[in-house]
């Protein structure tokens, strides 16, 4: 029988390119490929699999709750359903949040928590969104037109409109900005896709100020730096970032751990302002995704994953030392390493981090390249010190491969790019 690989571009879209391995199994921090091949997985399914692979806690709430009861439609409610929410609304609120109007509206994924958002945000009467520049909210048309990479963007215009960028990296812009046309803000309190780049001192404190003077709803992003993966449940709630409150939360990938599942959350008044009619969603809050969410809540909390976190993260402040290093962005393990341009390198070829993620994943480490020159580090909370140190104490070697195959390439490229004929 042909591999797994071979029978993919026979019957998938070719939306992500060819696959890299075709994974089988996997257990805590490690999987295992078709051929038997074992990695350390720094990836989770970028960022989604925070009790790493096959944990006891998410199996059993899982099979217990399909035993128990499965899908049920929104027109029920189920136990695991509000209890999720509860705590959610706690969460992001505090324990009065609840009483104090906060709502949850629960989906299959963060792009369609942020639909549901960008879809609030218009029942303002306004429809100016102000997003940041290197952001990324999703690919559903509402959820592109908040993400700001053009080569996401460009293929899909027109958009929905009503949206400006301005750079994350400047609070006196930001702030400018904000007026009486501003449905809202979307921020990113940790921009993943970009690789764990984090916003200007004081911008969260500024933006929330702005929209308060002029009543605009405030809207953190959090689907990939939420749950746990900042060391803070959120990654807003870093007291660098001095209390800062929003009106709206999205959230979604560590949150069901590999179940697919996300969730609008909107806090005081904005917990009100869909009504009967204005969203829906087939899935969103079926019962077996809650009680998988709710098995990752208890563990994290049970095993004080947050501070464990913190503490792995340490272990990659090691990455720096290296010379081809430029920067090294750590939120908790949420992480993002800058490679030095790759010297004399022919066009095309200066891409460092393209090719140290393909040598990587040959000595058996699965990480991410966002960029030519950036690498994201988004392994599961569980990871253990041990593993982070094996991946540390091989990166020298990944690097030096990855800067000879740019070199070599580049070479080649300079020479006709016909190689041996």
């Amino acid at each position: 029988m042909s591999s797994i690989q071979d029978r993919h571009p026979q019957v998938i879209m070719n939306t992500y390119g060819p696959p890299k391995r075709a994974l089988v199994r996997g257990q805590g921090s490690t999987v295992w490929d078709e051929d038997g091949t074992e990695y350390l997985d720094l990836l989770a399914g970028i960022a989604v699999n925070c009790l790493g692979h096959n944990h006891p806690a998410l199996v059993e709430a899982i099979s217990t709750q399909l035993q128990t009861l499965g899908h049920v439609s929104n027109f029920f409610a189920t136990e695991p359903q509000v209890a999720l929410a509860e705590r959610l609304v706690a969460i992001c609120g505090g324990p009065d949040a609840a009483a104090e109007g906060a709502r949850v509206f629960f989906t299959n994924s963060g792009t369609e928590a942020n639909e549901a958002a960008f879809k609030l945000t218009r029942k303002t009467g306004r429809t100016k969104v102000l997003a940041a520049a290197g952001s990324f909210h999703g690919r559903s048309m509402g959820a592109l037109a908040l993400t700001s990479k053009e080569a996401y963007r460009t293929p899909f215009e027109p958009l929905p409109g009503g949206v400006e960028f301005v750079p994350y990296d400047d609070v006196e812009a930001f702030v400018a900005a904000i007026d009486g046309d501003t449905a809202a803000v979307i921020l990113e309190p940790v921009q993943g896709e970009a690789g764990a780049v984090q916003p200007a001192d004081g911008l969260l404190q500024a933006a929330r100020a702005a929209c308060d003077e002029h009543g605009a709803l405030l809207w953190f992003d959090e689907v990939q730096s939420g749950i746990g993966r900042t060391g803070h449940w959120l990654a807003h709630q870093d007291p660098k970032h001095g209390g800062v409150r929003p009106d709206i939360i999205t959230l979604a990938k560590g949150l069901g751990g590999g179940f697919p599942v996300g969730a609008c959350v909107a806090l005081g008044e904005a917990g009100s302002m869909l009504v009967p009619g204005n969203h829906g969603t087939t899935y969103g809050g079926n019962p077996v995704a809650a009680a998988a969410c709710l098995a990752v809540l208890d563990t994290i909390e049970g095993q004080d994953l947050m501070a464990h976190v913190v503490e792995v993260s340490e272990v990659f402040a090691a990455l720096a030392a290296n010379d081809r290093v430029a920067d090294v962005r750590r939120a908790g393990l949420l992480m993002g390493v800058d490679l030095e341009p790759v010297q004399d390198a022919a066009d095309g070829h200066d891409n460092p981090a393209q090719v140290a993620f393909e040598v990587a994943m040959e000595r058996g480490f699965i990480i991410n390249a966002t960029g030519p020159h950036t690498l994201r580090l988004v392994p599961p909370l569980v990871l253990t010190t041990d593993e982070a140190q094996s991946f540390v104490e091989a990166f020298p070697g990944i690097l030096d491969e990855a800067y000879a195959r740019c070199a070599a390439a580049g070479a080649d490229a300079s020479n006709g790019g016909g190689g041996s004929s």
